[in-house]
């Protein structure tokens, strides 16, 4: 796997997680059935959001060398999306975040809030876009396929899922449809993942150049795919325990839920970065 991209493999998972989730709370508040209690509740804990995304913007400029490169890579936006990718994704921070800070603070009228909560909703979706039209690149056949769009959304819909429940359960929600239906979402979004990474392992042995065969860049590919595997559907048993049980999801099931997905998406991703190879030699 390649480890030695971490910067990139946090960014990446970290960032589709915090997108993710903030759609979930989005549409939630955008609805309008959230209490005083419970919409207090959520925007605090809507702080560990943009713990999350912070996470990820600083392991991302470590990939740089320097933080202050940062800046260098906005040089290009509207025609390179490396460009296009740090533009959206600071403006979403900057749009979400404002918006937390609004609902925290009491200030601004309740119109202007709602703007900018749906503004940042669909700049995240343009940041998402942009991560993806990013390592769709000629040069590099394994990344230039369906699967790479695939596995990018899944991982905003899984992980982001999971971490938007938490958070909402930590807000004690009153919305047990809610809680009944997110799990069945994520297992569909599961079930893609799963035949998606079938399909491509099959298409791997196709994909090769005069020097290497995509297939035998990661020696240990079959063990790093079960233990993927395994954390995604612990992740899923876990998070449809309470359903299960006829009871609302807890703190403690949903945090080990989420530890065991953001594992599995992290495996995943190094997986993801191991494959890289160029055409030619």
């Amino acid at each position: 796997m390649a480890w030695h991209e971490w910067p990139l493999i946090l960014f990446t998972v970290l960032a589709q997680t915090a997108v993710g989730a903030y759609l979930l709370l989005g549409g939630v508040i955008l609805k309008g059935n959230l209490c005083v209690g419970v919409n207090y509740r959520l925007h605090k804990a809507m702080f560990f959001l943009w713990v999350l995304m912070g996470l990820g913007f600083a392991a991302s400029t470590m990939h740089l060398g320097s933080p202050l490169r940062a800046f260098n890579a906005l040089n290009q936006v509207g025609s390179s999306w490396l460009s296009n990718e740090i533009f959206t994704g600071s403006v979403f921070f900057a749009l979400g975040g404002g918006y937390w800070l609004l609902e925290m603070l009491d200030k601004g009228n309740e119109t202007l809030r709602k703007l900018l909560l749906a503004a940042g909703m669909l700049v995240g979706i343009a940041f998402m876009y942009s991560m993806i039209k990013l390592y769709l690149l000629d040069t590099v056949p394994t990344w230039n396929t369906v699967y790479t769009p695939i596995a990018f959304v899944m991982t905003m819909l899984t992980s982001g899922l999971i971490f938007g429940h938490l958070l909402l359960t930590g807000s004690q929600h009153k919305m047990a449809t809610l809680d009944r239906i997110l799990p069945f979402i994520g297992s569909l979004a599961v079930a893609i993942s799963l035949t998606a990474l079938v399909s491509q392992l099959i298409g791997l042995g196709d994909i090769q150049t005069s020097v290497a065969t995509a297939s035998e860049l990661i020696p240990n590919m079959a063990q790093l795919q079960v233990i993927r595997v395994g954390l995604l559907l612990g992740a899923l048993a876990v998070w449809f325990i309470p359903n299960l049980m006829n009871s609302r999801p807890g703190v403690a099931v949903m945090v080990l839920s989420f530890t065991l997905v953001l594992l599995s998406e992290l495996v995943g991703r190094g997986i993801f970065y191991g494959l890289h190879m160029t055409v030619g030699i």
